[in-house]
């Protein structure tokens, strides 16, 4: 940490604490934040390469940084299991929140079971067969982030997109046949589970929220099934008040719009009563077979439902 470096780093405190009382415009706080970022990763590098070069003087120093490098920061906490009691182990912190998982989420089916969730192939139409163009699997690969976290089958973003122009007709091969036979390779279902705390006391199970790290090329496939999903979806499905999911609108959109209304209905002198509702772990209590049941209802085609 040069004087220099803690100059900079200390600007911006500053800057941020002037944006945070509206006297300074967002992108100056990022340009701020991009500069001191610049000079900690330069600052960084150049500290890694001394420690480097100088080994065979220095192996103390050297050992010393690779030895703090290899330590791994404690995510979870111990926890209160059912009999209050506090668990330390990781296996058996790993079984707890297994079961306190698996508990909130839903299984069962809605009203919409009875349904028949198999489709025969002559209610197909041909031109409802989903077309997995090589450049399109070859722009996803080339978007990919390489400082993301690989999955459990070992591809790292980085050597994706390396090798986009090799791997994108293979892999567009993959995608259609697995969008047109509604199967998922394994290795695409498989995910290594971590978690992320979200509020409140680090004892209780219920204030953490798993996160799935997948296979990149089924994230990717992801996208291309998304892309089309979301198009069917804002054609002919989604109201123009819906701001959660669409291009171009967002949390700011949904305020503005929310706030217009209510100023109009104040100023024209009616009552105006306003109700919040949040669903508790939406994601992990949502019925797969009530969801198949409405993307069958909205008109998807057969083969992205499967």
């Amino acid at each position: 940490m040069s004087k220099e470096l803690l100059q900079k780093l200390k600007g911006k405190k500053e800057v941020h604490s002037v944006w945070k009382e509206g006297l300074a415009i967002w992108e100056e706080y990022r340009n701020v934040v991009r500069v001191c970022r610049d000079a900690t990763r330069k600052a960084k590098a150049h500290l890694e390469l001394n420690l480097a070069r100088d080994v065979k003087d220095n192996k103390k120093g050297f050992f010393k940084y690779i030895s703090r490098k290899r330590k791994t920061r404690e995510n979870v906490s111990p926890l209160l299991n059912e009999v209050g009691a506090l668990v330390m182990e990781d296996t058996e912190k790993a079984e707890l929140l297994n079961a306190f998982f698996a508990s909130v989420f839903t299984a069962k089916a809605g009203p919409q079971e009875s349904q028949t969730l198999e489709v025969g192939e002559e209610v197909w139409r041909k031109e409802d067969l989903p077309l997995v163009e090589e450049d399109r699997v070859r722009e996803h690969l080339g978007k990919l982030n390489i400082h993301k976290f690989m999955g459990p089958d070992g591809m790292h973003p980085r050597v994706l997109r390396e090798l986009a122009d090799v791997i994108s007709m293979p892999l567009s091969i993959i995608f259609k046949r697995s969008w047109r036979t509604g199967e998922v390779p394994e290795d695409w279902r498989k995910a290594d589970v971590t978690l992320v705390f979200k509020k409140g006391k680090n004892e209780d199970p219920g204030n953490y929220r798993p996160v799935s790290l997948t296979s990149i090329p089924g994230k990717v496939m992801e996208q291309l099934i998304l892309e089309v999903t979301s198009k069917h979806v804002e054609e002919k499905v989604v109201r123009g008040g819906q701001h959660g999911f669409p291009k171009g609108k967002s949390c700011l959109t949904n305020l503005t719009a929310f706030y217009n209304s209510m100023t109009r209905w104040v100023d024209e002198g009616r009552a105006v009563d306003v109700v919040y509702c949040d669903f508790s772990k939406a994601f992990d209590t949502i019925s797969h077979n009530i969801l198949i049941g409405k993307l069958r209802k909205c008109g998807l085609d057969e083969w992205s439902v499967r």
